[in-house]
């Protein structure tokens, strides 16, 4: 069966060595697709570059990264916004955008407004919203609700929250939650959350390569070939075979991203 991984960095300078053994790994563990979301000014020439290189395999996104803030964000948004603009059909998403208060909170206001700017963005040029959301739930809820009725769906990557926080996230018509290797963890609560409170057809699978990558390679660079593990892991949540989790969270990626 063919996956797609929803959400991977293979653009960055940690695949600089050997990315297209990487690649070939990929499409031998079964990748069909890899979604790239963007992060800053710097990785967006190194993601359209690979895309262009693997244009059957290789997807982009646009957007600044919470994190990635510069000091005044605007002219890098407006860069940003024309690319969109002057071809929005070559992006499969506005992202990686969102939230992030888990290391820095001096920016929240920045970072709220920046969302809401991208927020929009979503909802002009009609892509899904991939949404990095770190000790951030209550803003990035409180955020999209005025838009709630306008977007027109996305993933909320690398979900790791609570029962609660799934079932109001997945309040958003059209979105799903983006699951990667924490689901693998021993230790993890995500297989518990899962089982209680999200359907299958409302998770994708990601690797959010180089990191997060999933148990047995725990501690190692993450890459798309790793896939497979979370596939069987989540198998497991949901009693059922890779086969089936593989052919639903691949549908539900294609009609997320109209790939």
């Amino acid at each position: 069966m063919l996956f797609i991984d929803t959400h991977s960095h293979i653009y960055g300078e940690e695949f600089d060595e050997d990315r297209e053994e990487v690649i070939q790994r990929a499409i031998e563990a079964g990748a069909e697709k890899i979604l790239l979301p963007n992060i800053d000014a710097n990785s967006m020439g190194p993601m359209l570059t690979l895309c262009d290189e693997h244009p059957d395999l290789c997807y982009p996104m646009m957007g600044l990264h919470p994190e990635e803030l510069p000091e005044d964000p605007a002219p890098l948004l407006n860069q940003m916004e024309q690319m969109l603009a002057a071809n929005p059909s070559h992006y499969v998403a506005v992202g990686e955008v969102g939230i992030d208060l888990y290391w820095d909170a001096s920016r929240r206001d920045d970072q709220i407004k920046v969302f809401r700017h991208q927020i929009e963005w979503s909802i002009r040029f009609q892509l899904p919203l991939v949404i990095h959301s770190r000790s951030a739930h209550r803003e990035i809820v409180d955020t999209m609700m005025p838009y709630k009725d306008k977007l027109c769906g996305g993933i909320f990557h690398c979900f790791g929250g609570t029962v609660e926080e799934a079932r109001e996230l997945l309040e958003f018509p059209g979105f799903v939650l983006g699951i990667g290797g924490v689901v693998t963890f021993k230790k993890s609560k995500l297989p518990a959350v899962l089982q209680e409170a999200v359907p299958l057809d409302r998770i994708v699978v990601e690797t959010d390569a180089p990191y997060l990558t999933p148990t047995p390679h725990r501690g190692k660079r993450n890459e798309s070939a790793y896939i497979p593990f979370i596939i069987e892991k989540l198998a497991e949540v949901y009693g059922t075979t890779p086969d089936v989790v593989t052919e639903q969270t691949t549908r539900t990626a294609k009609s997320i991203f109209s790939l």
